[in-house]
């Protein structure tokens, strides 16, 4: 299947945390503030599971999590996890392919993006998008080469991770795409930005108008 971790999921994390640190982690944590007890939640390429735990910190019980992952690896490694008093549905399937009857208060697509072409981009940001309630939050986090200083770098980087990527056959995407311009043009209001890793990786919150 395409954009499956399923050769690295025993080592992404470690693979993470050596170029990155916690950079990765902790943008993804930082968003963590502003979820709601009772919020019914979409995990969008959620990997090894760790935010779970991360989110039983915040809320122990009363939340409702739908966990989608293509990797089956990912999924039996995030189903480990200790969740305490919070149900999660683990559903192992390619956004593409995921169906439901409910609207959710909060979607997370944490390095989502990245792996797609750009027509596969927008088609899982438009079904992604019907699937959040109005007023829902959206929390977005990806790589960015931005137009200021490190750029040579971040190029640089980025070209190096997906030939990575390239060789090992498990994701499509050779280029980054921005996709602040489809949230922008949906009208939804950007509610907080940060930034990590001098600037390479980019943290928003944006609440669905």
């Amino acid at each position: 299947m395409t954009n499956n971790y399923d050769k690295i999921a025993n080592h992404y994390d470690q693979l993470s945390r050596l170029v990155f640190f916690k950079s990765q982690l902790n943008a993804q944590i930082d968003q963590l503030k502003h979820l709601k007890k009772d919020n019914l939640i979409l995990i969008v390429g959620g990997g090894t599971g760790w935010i779970l735990e991360e989110i039983t910190k915040i809320y122990t019980e009363g939340l409702h999590i739908v966990y989608v992952e293509i990797s089956e690896k990912m999924i039996a490694l995030s189903k480990k996890k200790n969740i305490k008093g919070n149900q999660v549905d683990f559903i192992h399937t390619g956004i593409e392919d995921f169906q439901s009857a409910d609207k959710f208060d909060v979607i997370l697509t944490p390095f989502l993006f990245d792996n797609f072409i750009e027509s596969r981009a927008t088609l899982v940001f438009e079904k992604l998008n019907s699937l959040l309630k109005v007023e829902g939050l959206w929390f977005l986090v990806d790589f960015t080469v931005g137009d200021g200083n490190g750029r040579w770098w971040k190029s640089a980087l980025l070209k190096l991770m997906y030939s990575f990527f390239k060789l090992i056959k498990i994701v499509e995407a050779t280029a980054l795409i921005n996709m602040e311009p489809h949230f922008l043009v949906k009208g939804y209001q950007k509610i907080e930005e940060q930034f990590y890793y001098g600037n390479f990786i980019k943290a928003i919150v944006f609440r669905k108008t």
